[in-house]
């Protein structure tokens, strides 16, 4: 008797799709596998649900961990209600259905739109596919339109309010004054109206023990569990200086709404990025506010000028905003060290000196600016050595590096781009062949422009599909447009002697410092990793 297969209950949700109501719903898309998988002798091995992603995203963490117990070959057959559950990128759609799933020997179920690998999928498959990939677009379109009519009309779409308001109980999308936190608000802004700077402030919310706006949330609406639950007192009252940045410039405070301060790449990269100020869209008076227009612009002013006069004032620290603490990810403090008779500079987790052994979570992660200074010198000074020694190999030893998922995905690609650039040429070649009958009236007229219109609407999708595939590809090749970038700045600053502020900028990314520890000689280690622009760790 044929072994059942192994089977993945596939299940995903975007909320978008919260607006079909129980059609799509996780609880009915279960109903649907269990009762095929029970008709057909499927072995469940488990269940991957995706709440709240999208489709045209396959960074999808279940997913992802579905396709790893398909690696381990704990999984040889998946099943989905339907193809769009599956996915809404027709090129990844075609990725696993074509190459990834024939190549893993497994079997792929779409149920309600009968299609199985097993049996042979249908030819309209590809075509569900660019379907299902421009319903995701169109319905991404009409959810920014609504949005956008909101906007307008004053209303705010939030998860949280913002500290110092509740959601209005009466009126949906609306804030009201919470005025049981409005005074943390109130505070603030009195201090920074006075004078005190983003740290002070944040040093005498922790001394006074003010709640954070994230403890406000647990002991409201239990979230951020993870985080408070079980933690130390001390967590409740860790304010940071971000927090107090964002208060002090956030026009919430003066009864504005400020949207699209953000927005996505595209309907199908998810990834966000910050829009220039002018092009925010801004609503005054969508609510009461808490400080006045007066006491907000004269702290903004002071902010400006504050931030002009560290502007103008003189440095030569070439390392700032480059070096971060490995464990809590803060930047690193630069200091300098008066008590010896020779003054020396240090980097401290500003974390650390901040809250102090006392408050922080973390440990000061203490390097001396020497010591730094000659480390990173040497890094730069080996890779502008390799690069002289021969590009080529260190081009080659810099893209091993690159994802062999990627590495895939681009053969995926170039596999496509080929069969569409022949159907292209095959193309070319029936219409020039068709011209000639025509001319030589072997064809009648009329069967020469009906063929002809055919042929041209597929020369037209063929040439889109070429352009786009070429542009993906492109877009995928960037990693090893970027190791020649990062190449041609090594060998720019070769052989170098010391560093500037303009060098380390153009070649490093970030420098992570990590706490010192002890080694099996006794002696204290300290690990430095350098993430450089372009290539990230490399070292």
């Amino acid at each position: 008797m044929k072994q059942p297969y192994n089977t993945a209950l596939y299940m995903r949700l975007s909320r978008d799709d919260e607006n079909f109501g129980d059609s799509v719903s996780i609880e009915t898309q279960r109903t649907i596998l269990r009762r095929f998988a029970e008709e057909n002798n499927l072995h469940v091995v488990g269940e991957y649900i995706d709440d709240g992603w999208s489709g045209t995203n396959f960074d999808r963490p279940n997913f992802q961990r579905m396709m790893q117990d398909v690696e381990a070959g704990k999984v040889n057959c998946i099943a989905s209600k339907d193809l769009s559950r599956f996915g809404r990128e027709h090129i990844m759609m075609d990725y696993y259905l074509e190459f990834v799933f024939p190549e893993k020997g497994v079997r792929y179920i779409a149920v309600s739109d009968n299609e199985d690998t097993e049996k042979g999928l249908s030819d309209f498959v590809p075509f569900k596919n660019l379907f299902n990939e421009w319903f995701a677009k169109d319905t991404s379109r009409k959810v920014k339109n609504s949005l956008h009519a909101k906007h307008l009309a004053g209303e705010r779409t939030f998860t949280y309010a913002p500290l110092g308001y509740k959601r209005d109980p009466d009126i949906k999308n609306r804030l009201m004054v919470d005025d049981e936190t409005r005074w943390i608000i109130e505070k603030i802004f009195d201090l920074a109206f006075h004078g005190a700077g983003p740290a002070k402030i944040t040093t005498i919310l922790v001394d006074e023990q003010v709640p954070t706006p994230g403890w406000l949330n647990y002991i409201r609406y239990g979230k951020f569990a993870n985080i408070y639950a079980g933690a130390p007192e001390k967590k409740r009252y860790m304010w940071t200086v971000g927090q107090v940045k964002s208060i002090v410039k956030n026009e919430t405070y003066i009864g504005n709404s400020i949207h699209g301060i953000q927005t996505n790449i595209s309907y199908k990269n998810k990834k966000r990025i910050r829009k220039a100020p002018e092009e925010w869209l801004r609503v005054e008076n969508t609510h009461e506010a808490i400080i006045s227009k007066e006491v907000f612009e004269q702290v903004q002013e002071q902010i400006a000028n504050r931030r002009r006069k560290i502007k103008n004032e003189p440095t030569t620290q070439i390392f700032s905003g480059l070096v971060k603490c490995a464990d809590c990810g803060w930047s690193m403090s630069y200091g300098t060290n008066n008590s010896n008779c020779k003054p020396f500079h240090y980097f401290v987790c500003t974390a650390y000196r901040q809250y102090g052994p006392k408050h922080a979570d973390c440990t000061s992660h203490y390097i001396r600016y020497d010591t730094l200074y000659a480390y990173v010198l040497s890094r730069l000074q080996y890779w502008a050595s390799q690069a002289d020694i021969g590009e080529d190999t260190l081009k080659e030893q810099l893209l091993r590096a690159n994802d062999r998922e990627q590495q895939r995905m681009t053969r995926a690609r170039e596999a496509e781009l080929k069969r569409a650039q022949k159907r292209q040429k095959e193309l070319d070649k029936l219409f020039s062949k068709l011209y000639e009958d025509w001319a030589a009236e072997r064809i009648t007229e009329y069967n020469f422009n009906v063929l002809s219109e055919k042929y041209q609407v597929e020369q037209a999708d063929v040439l889109a599909k070429v352009e786009r595939l070429q542009s993906e590809l492109a877009m995928e090749q960037q990693a090893a447009v970027k190791i020649d970038q990062w190449i041609g700045l090594i060998q720019q600053y070769a052989h170098p002697e010391e560093l500037t502020a303009e060098m380390l900028n153009a070649l490093i990314e970030k420098i992570v410092v990590h706490e010192k520890t002890i080694g099996e000689d006794g002696e204290k280690e300290l690990l430095v990793d350098i993430y450089y622009r372009f290539v990230g760790k490399i070292d």
